[in-house]
């Protein structure tokens, strides 16, 4: 009977220490995942680290940093009013395409531009700056061929300033975040500017 008790004891014991273990490893992969909320290395089921973590802050932008950003959200906005213009003025089918594709892409980076903001917190305004909303209704003013070929040289000079403020912004901007935006909108405007040259037959 004593010898029983032993190892009905042992057995219990054995069950609490296994429990107690996958416990700790489902706590842990919780935790990993939550990669997001938490800044935590997230880990995938094997228990390896993954290597991704939040990186986004909330300190300010400096003065040069939030300028940039500021001109950028309004040059944003007009390649968007201008493509959904050009989708409906353009006589060619490969500017109309152009148009989409700006609407497409400068909705995409200005999305994440304002949100990136607003964590800083600088609140972007849904309005135009001056320059550009004169650019936009200078552009209204157009229709068919000549609609066509100033669009499309507005968007090769555009494309080409743009780079090289977002270039200047990769490389100078105090702020990691708002660098790694530039960087990664960067070879966007590159695939726009090529494009905007291929239709245009201009040269790089």
């Amino acid at each position: 009977m004593k010898y029983g008790l032993i190892v009905f004891a042992a057995l219990v014991l054995f069950s609490c220490n296994n429990a107690g273990r996958d416990s700790n490893v489902t706590a842990e992969e919780a935790a990993g995942t939550d990669d997001t909320a938490t800044g935590r290395t997230a880990t995938d089921t094997s228990g390896r680290s993954t290597g991704a973590t939040a990186t986004i802050s909330s300190e300010p932008f400096g003065r040069d940093d939030s300028s940039f950003v500021v001109k950028a959200a309004s040059g944003g906005l007009m390649e968007v009013q201008l493509g959904n213009i050009a989708q409906e003025k353009a006589v060619g089918s490969r500017v109309q395409a152009f148009g989409r594709m700006m609407v497409d892409d400068h909705s995409a980076a200005n999305g994440e531009l304002k949100g990136l903001a607003g964590n800083k917190g600088l609140m972007l305004s849904d309005s135009l700056g001056k320059k550009h909303k004169d650019h936009v209704e200078n552009m209204q003013k157009k229709s068919g061929q000549a609609f066509d070929k100033a669009y499309m040289s507005m968007m090769v000079d555009d494309h080409r300033k743009d780079i090289k403020e977002f270039e200047k912004a990769a490389a100078d901007s105090k702020d990691r975040d708002l660098k790694a935006f530039a960087e990664k909108t960067l070879p966007v405007l590159r695939k726009h500017l090529d494009s905007a040259l291929a239709i245009t037959g201009k040269k790089p």
